[in-house]
């Protein structure tokens, strides 16, 4: 174990500082990659080639796991933490395990959530790595982001000043589109939460600095083609992306016909910008055991799930015997859902068993508890034994599990502990599990512990991936649009009914004529509730889900219904998490990072 556990837990950067980390190469070697394989990004972190999976096409996949949780407070339920946890706990048995995980934005690193490399003794390291630059990923998708909306105001300006002859002349590779300015819905975007620049005036200013329009900014994990990373085939590597980045849909023109990326010419130089970002990150967990960081799409307005590459060569690496643990972003209503109706529909891939992320301190809130505000104490009543407060919060724990079992895949429930909580409250919360129907329910204590800690919960993912398989996905995607938007209220959120906003309407009408109304939803809502109201805790009934528009991801495939008010930028809190960071000057070392 790279890493020597102390008591009192310390803070999760002297942990990761703290580690003797195993060389890369030798991570990598551990299964069966030679440095041939590698891109290396100095001594601890480096990019493995994707035809490692041609070399290994005809190896039997390993165990496929996603880590998922109830709905959470706004502080987290500790969902990365259990899903590197599991992996050192398999580790920890004796079994060949491989971790899949996302990349965080840097914009909620210095913001309001901090890292999201886990906490305590169950990190990915380097942290600080992990949790800044990395290997530029995100960087990539900026800039090829980027070059669209500047494609896009370039085009509008020369159609406006040039005639057809001399636009011609130009540029003879893309004819005239008729842009229409007021249909552009591709924003700029930059990995820091500002708020201020949400909705931004462009092209102010001479004649030759643009078309003045309305515009704004989105943070970069929220871009489509950061969706499209994570969607992208292994095995079709480059031309997948190639051909998913070129049906990119930006707007359309004057009467109304999608405009794409490839119609402007720019998904050859966005591939080329993206090509490196393609390969998944190597990097390792406190315990030694590999880890891929590949891809950060948000659980929101994206499908919230590392890279199918990532995951396509993970259970490859780890053969029959093996396990791959992924993690599907907020809550299972969200990232779990997209996971399989999404996810595993263009990879092919089968789980074999999720793990459902549960605390006492969450069950609290869903049942009445108080507010949990970030960067405030916790009201006593989280930090008390209230078993009458905890039972009122279960039927959020049971629908979660009643969900995962209408895909036909067990679900283990990880009771993550704190230190307040009690053996009576632990022992209430596995017996209601079990009761709606979860495969098992298992104390975690791997933030204290490691791979120790999850050695358990381990044990019980084995013997729930040794189950028969019946995946199923919630709906087909030969049906109407609503059709599909009204399975998922009701099956998921356990809504009444949806309400259609004028805007919604008229978007299912204009993409069924398009032909876009074969694609998978990724329904954009807040992860706080079962509803689209971040209010209603617990598991609401007797609601109606209002659909107030429809947007969509051709290139990444799937379209989004937005469920109330729904944000692609976020804003800094009052007191910021960047104000702890900063780095030791005699040391070089990073201070503060969570």
């Amino acid at each position: 174990m790279p890493v020597k556990r102390v008591y009192p837990v310390p803070s999760d950067i002297e942990i990761a500082q703290s580690a003797d980390l195993i060389p890369i190469v030798e991570v990598a070697r551990s299964v069966g990659l030679s440095e041939d394989d590698l891109d290396l990004y100095g001594k601890w972190k480096a990019k493995v080639h994707l035809d490692v999976l041609q070399r290994l096409k005809e190896r039997p996949n390993g165990k496929y796991i996603d880590v998922t949780a109830i709905t959470p407070t706004p502080l987290g339920e500790g969902k990365t933490v259990t899903t590197i946890g599991v992996s050192q706990g398999l580790g920890y048995i004796g079994k060949r395990v491989f971790t899949c995980i996302r990349q965080p934005s840097m914009g909620p690193t210095f913001g309001i959530k901090g890292g999201a490399a886990g906490g305590g003794y169950s990190q990915v390291v380097p942290m600080e790595d992990f949790n800044l630059h990395l290997t530029g990923d995100i960087h990539a998708v900026g800039v090829a982001h980027n070059l669209l909306a500047a494609a896009i105001d370039a085009r509008i300006l020369h159609e406006d000043r040039l005639s057809d002859e001399k636009l011609a002349q130009a540029c003879p590779e893309i004819p005239r589109l008729n842009i229409d300015p007021y249909s552009i819905m591709w924003n700029r975007v930059v990995d820091v939460s500002d708020r201020a620049i949400r909705n931004i005036i462009i092209g102010l200013g001479a004649k030759t600095d643009g078309r003045p329009r309305q515009a704004g900014y989105d943070i970069t994990v929220a871009s489509e083609i950061m969706a499209i990373l994570a969607l992208t085939d292994g095995y079709k590597g480059l031309r997948d992306l190639r051909e998913r980045l070129g049906r990119i849909v930006w707007g359309t023109d004057k009467n109304g016909k999608p405009l794409t990326a490839e119609d402007l010419k720019v998904a050859g130089a966005m591939t080329v910008l993206m090509k490196d970002a393609l390969m998944p990150n190597l990097m390792q967990t406190l315990d030694g055991t590999p880890a891929f960081v590949h891809a950060g799409p948000f659980a929101n307005i994206a499908q919230g799930n590392s890279s199918i590459i990532a995951d396509q060569i993970a259970l490859k690496l780890v053969g029959e015997e093996g396990y791959v643990v992924t993690e599907s972003g907020f809550g299972a209503d969200c990232g779990m859902e997209k996971f399989f109706n999404i996810k595993c529909r263009y990879s092919g891939l089968i789980p074999n068993c999720v793990v459902m992320v549960c605390s006492i301190r969450a069950l609290k809130m869903h049942g009445g508890g108080p507010k949990v505000v970030p960067g405030r104490p916790l009201d006593p009543a989280y930090q008390e034994e209230n078993i009458e407060l905890l039972k009122r919060g279960l039927p959020n724990l049971i629908q979660h599990i009643e969900n995962a079992r209408k895909f036909g895949v067990p679900a283990v429930v990880a009771i993550n502990r704190f230190t307040s909580d009690t053996d009576a409250e632990i022992e209430v919360v596995r017996q209601a599990a079990l009761e709606a129907g979860a495969f098992d329910a298992v104390l975690s204590e791997v933030w204290a512990k490691g791979g120790e800690g999850g050695a358990a919960l381990a044990e019980a993912v084995v013997k729930a991936c040794e189950e028969p398989s019946e995946f199923k996905f919630l709906y087909p995607l030969d049906i109407p649009i609503k059709e599909k938007i009204e399975i998922i209220a009701r099956e998921i959120y356990r809504a009444d009914g949806v309400d259609y906003a004028p805007a919604a309407e008229r978007k299912i009408k204009m993409y069924t004529e398009m032909g876009f109304d074969n694609l998978p939803l990724c329904m954009a809502k807040t992860h706080l509730s079962f509803s689209h109201d971040p209010k209603l805790k617990g598991a609401p009934r007797g609601w109606t889900l209002p659909i107030r528009d429809i947007r969509a991801s051709v290139g990444a495939g799937f379209l989004y219904p937005l469920c109330g008010t729904m944000r692609t930028m976020p804003g800094l809190p009052s007191r910021p998490a960047f104000v702890d960071v900063d780095i030791d000057l005699e040391t070089g070392k990073v201070i503060g990072l969570f």
